[in-house]
């Protein structure tokens, strides 16, 4: 029988809440040697998810976008409102401010092969997996799917 999301995945994981300093969430990140956190509300419902990628705004800076001056006009050649997120992200101090508000989430049920073929399409290391009425019960990281790999070959 195929394995679920559910049969590898790790139940409550560590979460932060959009009004963490990014202080404690970059603490939290280190200590725990992990590479993102799920941030969820009051009720534990997911609203998004920090990640080292995120946070590496705060340490590279932002370059504006390349413009041309044509008649006293700026001509934009690539899209402004990309520059505005990546600079909001780079002068974050909470998580709200910094994480990925839209992640890609799957529910327990689903097929640990379709789970992995979304990680993998996206580019993306974890999946919150969430209940059906949209909390948090656990999250699925390519390392728990190497390791259920690793037991199935025992």
């Amino acid at each position: 029988m195929p394995k679920t999301v559910a049969d590898v995945m790790t139940r409550d994981p560590i979460v932060v809440q959009p009004e963490t300093s990014l202080k404690q969430a970059i603490k939290i990140l280190a200590d725990r040697h992990i590479s993102g956190l799920p941030v969820v509300d009051g009720e534990g419902k997911l609203v998004g998810v920090i990640s080292d990628s995120d946070l590496l705004w705060q340490e590279t800076g932002v370059e504006p976008p390349p413009y041309i001056m044509l008649l006293d006009s700026i001509i934009y050649l690539e899209n402004p409102a990309t520059y505005e997120k990546d600079l909001r992200k780079a002068m974050g101090l909470t998580v709200k401010e910094v994480m990925s508000d839209r992640p890609i989430s799957v529910k327990p049920d689903k097929p640990l092969r379709a789970a992995a073929q979304l990680m993998q399409k996206h580019h993306i290391h974890r999946l919150p997996v969430l209940d059906d009425a949209g909390k948090l019960i656990g999250i699925l990281t390519r390392g728990d799917i190497i390791g259920s790999m690793a037991a199935s070959q025992e």
